[in-house]
């Protein structure tokens, strides 16, 4: 509840002063300077004077102000009159009996005035505080900011090269899981271009060679008058020829592969079916060397998801691994099956195998081996790996126990819901 008003409660005050009767209320005239400074009538030195009429019910006048008005009111209540040219807000009340009545007046014009100067001492405050609170929270705000100004920049003003972990001194705890983030992105993109950069320096490694050796038996079939000694020459261009092309191959093959994260549509793939076309494809290239090809498929078909076109090159790519490196009237076994409900197909031959501290490697990009003595990138496992891992699928290279190698590649067990 809200409290009275300062007239309703000097009004209250007056009636209050009406109990001693008439002859009390007749000195209330002469007292009123004293009550003006007191708490009843006035009280703050700075309030407005209210003035004051106390009569009869009959409107016999009791006592009054200098400034009060001579007419009795005409009902309770407030009310508006005007008096002198001016408007004045009246407020009457009357004691319980009916006895008497109290008017109380304030002039408008004060009371406007008084709002005004309140307003005034309340506004103009505020407007000299408003500056200096927007520049408190305009210097907060800068100072909470100053940090993730000073990573920006930081980044902004690194060379493209420079990808080592962002650390800066004072980082909001806010912005941790960001640098932890950007500083991951940073490892990755290095690792990324780390790899970029060994990928090119090899294939220049691996390029230079062919062309070197291309361009000497090109000098040879030019400077020599013999027919025979220049058509074998111009072989050996051919043969070199279709070397680097087999390496170009390879190397767009891989910078096709790296890039994907993951299939875009995988389908259903019969390993079986992808054998045999795997199969007949090298039929030509082992009849040349006297190479004997077979395939095992299983009874029952074996159905894998993934890419049918990238498969069937990884497939490729063992079978022409083991028709380099098994001697001629070797032999070469597909191999298409399930282990415990692992899917796999596999490359066996009954070459002399690899050094077992090599194993390891041979899935390294542009690994040969100190042994190996067939024409070859050095790419072929590494493109088969790149696939196994689009795929989910491992890549197990071994040695054959009594001679032979071994590739494989091999899924997990389809999970059963």
């Amino acid at each position: 509840m809200n409290p009275a008003s300062a007239p309703e409660k000097s009004a209250r005050l007056l009636l209050v002063q009406t109990r001693g009767g008439a002859q009390d209320i007749g000195k209330l005239s002469e007292s009123m300077a004293v009550l003006r400074g007191l708490g009843g009538l006035n009280s703050r030195r700075a309030e407005m004077p209210l003035e004051f009429r106390i009569s009869r019910a009959d409107g016999t006048l009791l006592s009054r102000s200098r400034h009060a008005p001579q007419t009795p009111p005409a009902e309770l209540g407030f009310a508006e009159i005007e008096r002198g040219g001016q408007r004045w807000r009246s407020l009457t009340l009357e004691t319980e009996d009916g006895a008497y009545r109290v008017q109380v007046t304030q002039s408008s014009r004060l009371r406007n005035r008084e709002a005004l100067e309140m307003a005034t001492k309340t506004v103009l405050p505020l407007g000299l505080l408003f500056p200096l609170l927007i520049g408190l929270i305009y210097f907060s705000v800068w100072r909470g900011l100053k940090p993730l100004d000073d990573l920006a920049a930081e980044v902004a003003a690194r060379s493209p090269d420079n990808l080592a972990p962002v650390t800066p001194a004072a980082a909001p705890l806010e912005t941790r899981p960001l640098l932890d983030a950007l500083n991951h992105l940073f490892s990755r993109l290095g690792t990324a271009l780390d790899n970029e950069r060994r990928f090119t320096a090899d294939a220049a490694h691996e390029l230079r060679t062919p062309l070197a050796a291309l361009k000497i038996q090109a000098q040879v079939a030019m400077a020599t008058k013999d027919p025979e000694q220049s058509r074998h020459a111009l072989t050996q261009v051919l043969a070199g020829a279709d070397r680097t092309t087999h390496l170009i191959e390879q190397l767009l093959r891989l910078a096709r592969l790296d890039p994907i994260a993951r299939l875009p549509d995988p389908q259903p793939v019969n390993l079986a079916l992808l054998a045999n076309t795997a199969a007949e494809a090298a039929q030509g290239s082992a009849g040349i060397r006297q190479q004997t090809l077979n395939v095992d498929l299983p009874a029952t078909p074996v159905e894998i998801s993934g890419d049918r076109d990238l498969l069937g090159a990884a497939l490729r790519n063992l079978i022409d691994n083991a028709l380099r490196y098994t001697p001629e009237q070797g032999a070469i076994t597909i191999r298409v099956g399930s282990e415990n409900g692992e899917p796999q197909v596999s490359v066996t031959d009954n070459g002399p195998g690899v050094p077992a501290e090599e194993l390891p490697h041979l899935i390294e990009r542009f690994y040969r081996g100190r042994a190996a003595s067939a024409e070859g990138s050095g790419l072929g496992l590494a493109i088969v790996q790149r696939i196994a891992e689009l795929h989910g699928a491992r890549l197990e290279v071994a040695n054959i126990a009594g001679g032979g190698f071994s590739a494989r590649l091999r899924w997990a067990a389809p999970m059963v819901a």
